[in-house]
């Protein structure tokens, strides 16, 4: 096969450090954009980004061309020093140091899109750790709880 054609559709789930709520209302959609803008440079187009206070989910395309670890390390450690220019009150933010990454098939991509843009709504009735389990549960997942949260 002389081309090659990838679709590799990606919700991405990763929390501040000890899931401090730092994710406010007055910062939640500039910090959504720019985690948009930095898969959008790395050629993952970025679908839907959202979360709450101490979470983030990331719903985009793998681009053929950059590893998942790489993206999320580009994702992290760019947002994290871009966060801390705006207040004193993000001096000490930082995102927890593992993450979940899961692959979607097409027909899954418009209740994930539709799950991210209500996390607010989501979350008056459950826990990130609870959210997380659930999605762990759901991709038939093997962890070990002392882990998980660091």
């Amino acid at each position: 096969m002389g081309q090659s054609l990838v679709k590799n559709y990606l919700h991405i789930v990763f929390s501040t450090k000890h899931r401090q709520p730092l994710i406010n209302d007055a910062i939640e959609h500039e910090l959504h954009a720019y985690l948009g803008g930095i898969c959008k440079n790395l050629e993952c187009h970025p679908i839907k980004v959202g979360g709450h206070v101490d979470h983030i989910h990331i719903l985009c395309m793998l681009s053929k061309k950059i590893a998942l670890m790489k993206l999320l390390e580009e994702v992290k450690s760019h947002s994290s020093k871009w966060i801390k220019t705006k207040g004193d009150e993000f001096a000490n933010f930082y995102w927890q140091d593992g993450y979940g990454a899961f692959s979607l098939n097409p027909s899954e991509v418009e209740a994930v899109i539709n799950y991210i843009a209500n996390q607010k709504e989501h979350h008056s009735k459950k826990t990130f750790q609870d959210e997380y389990r659930v999605i762990l549960k759901k991709y038939q997942v093997d962890y070990d709880e002392r882990y998980v949260w660091d």
